[in-house]
């Protein structure tokens, strides 16, 4: 699993509000391209970007397990979860090529954005005795 990272930490540049549309669009072109190429490769499981952290809300269980809602991450907080892919690799060092690659998305002016992408491998369970 792919997680980008939206850091305003050692950024330097605006959150994405303030983008022109013809930036969002060359940004989410990429975006396209890039997970069609991984489709027709075989490589692409799922991927999706998320909402910002202002639609976000922290679950948790409360008295009798009834949800506790709250508003979240707050606002000050400066790192959030951005998109995921979910990729099918043949080895993990193809996994690291394609979290590089989507590292380097076009920001603002189509400079890349070098986000940072955590790779995560998908753990499986362990086999069940019958």
């Amino acid at each position: 699993m792919l997680l980008m990272q939206f850091s305003a930490a050692g950024t330097d540049f605006p959150s994405i509000e303030t983008w022109s549309p013809e930036e969002i669009q060359a940004h989410i072109g990429f975006m396209i391209e890039t997970n069609g190429k991984l489709a027709a490769d075989g490589e692409l499981v799922q991927a999706e970007g998320l909402a910002g952290p202002q639609q976000a809300r922290i679950v948790r269980a409360g008295e009798g397990g009834a949800p506790v809602v709250t508003e979240g991450p707050f606002a000050e907080t400066k790192e959030f979860l951005a998109g995921w892919w979910i990729v099918d690799c043949e080895t993990p060092e193809r996994a690291v090529e394609i979290a590089a690659h989507v590292s380097a998305a076009p920001g603002p002016g189509g400079r890349p954005l070098n986000m940072p992408i955590e790779v995560h491998p998908i753990m499986s369970a362990p086999p069940q005795e019958l």
